[in-house]
């Protein structure tokens, strides 16, 4: 019997700021700022959960490419000096400082000192708490994004979003999870029968779409984070996916395939009304709204092969959008661009290669934003800065992130079992 487990997973750290100073030594100076990290906690305080903080703080350092980073592991009493020479190096140029404390009601603290070195000043003082310590990598990201805003720099509010993702478990089995960037928070909260698709149904992540394949038919479900509430959706035959939301949550995109093969279809919420936009004999699949909701971008098999495709939402009119490749797929969307899958020619060592390319609706635009392996599944961050996807390289899979404004990647081991699908 299918069973929905849910936790408390609303782990998101709350803050409190203690002073607003803040400091334009990032945008002024020659060269990126270096931030020493130290560590000010009690001895009390577990060493495994210390160490876990600090290494996740020099991680989200990296990912925001805004930082020169001193690795090595600072300790420090919560009042020493804020100058250099003072137990801080002299080419540091920022010190974040914090200093945990574990609560009895298995809740964790965070206080923390942003302070710029050649000043001596504090440029902020902040209190963050998560509720569960096992939702501890949340503390981080969230530190962390603080920074950024302290700094000046163009907000990472994406690390603080979940990945919800699809993995399989047995045949037949699969469960839906939800984890943090990095995977080092993960939480299942679907489980019992095949549960595949997940999407989130709102930007804030207060609910999400999924497909249970387990009956006689597939049953799209919306489900609630904070009560659990399951609400039935709409019912199929064949093949039932949600690939899309609007930018205002009321209408979904659907890969649907009610006479055999697959087309998009979408679904309004509010009047439960089902209309068709694609109607072709092959195969339409997973739907992405582009162009403020005007257009929908698809993959269909309409050239002999997957291809990108795309269609104004009251015309007939169907436009290619890739004239590169004969295998493209696992699109995404974000404004007026799409990232998407396509296989390259094979290897020097024979292995299959599908690199993921950014292109425009508006111009002619092409980015190659990957070189080498499998590079699959890509989604889109709120903010369309950043790029998540799974890479399949040398029997190896992580999950990656490429950061457009700077044209880097970065990745993270996945040992999760086989991922079918996820969303950002």
């Amino acid at each position: 019997m299918k069973k929905v487990i849910f936790a408390v997973i609303f782990g998101f750290a709350t803050l409190f700021a203690a002073g607003d100073a803040t400091i334009e030594i990032v945008k002024t100076m020659d060269k990126l700022p270096v931030v020493q990290v130290q560590d000010a906690s009690n001895s009390g305080v577990s060493s495994l959960l210390r160490n876990n903080i600090f290494k996740l703080l020099i991680a989200d350092l990296k990912i925001t490419t805004y930082y020169d980073i001193n690795e090595a592991y600072g300790v420090a009493g919560w009042n020493d000096s804020n100058r250099i020479g003072y137990g801080i190096d002299t080419k540091t140029d920022l010190v974040l400082r914090y200093k945990l404390t574990e609560e009895l009601d298995d809740s964790i603290t965070a206080n923390t000192k942003l302070i710029n070195t050649r000043s001596g000043s504090v440029i902020s003082e902040r209190v963050f708490k998560i509720s569960k310590a096992s939702h501890y990598p949340i503390l981080p990201h969230s530190i962390i994004m603080s920074v950024v805003k302290d700094t000046k720099q163009d907000p990472v509010d994406w690390m603080n979003k979940y990945i919800i993702f699809s993995k399989n478990t047995a045949p037949g089995q699969s469960e839906i999870v939800i984890a943090d960037y990095t995977l080092t928070f993960q939480q299942t909260i679907v489980k019992g029968g095949l549960n595949i698709f997940p999407k989130w149904a709102d930007k804030d992540q207060n609910s999400f779409y999924y497909t249970s394949n387990s009956g006689k038919e597939p049953i799209v479900y919306k489900v609630s984070i904070m009560s659990g509430q399951r609400e039935e959706i709409i019912r199929g035959k064949g093949i039932l996916v949600v690939s899309d939301v609007s930018s205002d949550d009321n209408r979904l995109l659907l890969t649907m395939s009610p006479e055999d093969q697959a087309d998009i279809f979408m679904y309004d919420l509010r009047s439960k009304s089902l209309s068709r936009i694609t109607n072709y004999r092959g195969v339409d699949v997973s739907g992405s709204f582009v162009d403020d909701d005007t257009k929908v971008v698809f993959v269909s098999d309409r050239l002999g092969y997957p291809n990108i495709f795309s269609k104004k939402l009251k015309e007939d009119k169907v436009e290619q959008m890739v004239y590169l490749g004969k295998n493209n797929s696992s699109a995404s969307a974000y404004k007026h661009y799409i990232v998407y899958s396509g296989r390259d020619k094979a290897s020097e060592f024979g292995q299959q290669v599908f690199n993921l390319y950014l292109i425009s609706t508006k111009t002619n635009y092409i980015r190659q934003l990957t070189a080498n392996g499998k590079n699959l599944f890509p989604r889109f961050s709120h903010d369309g800065g950043s790029i998540l996807f799974i890479k399949d390289y040398a029997n190896e899979n992580a999950l990656g992130i490429v950061r457009l404004s700077v044209n880097k990647s970065f990745y993270f081991p996945i040992h999760v079992g086989k991922i079918q699908s996820l969303d950002w």
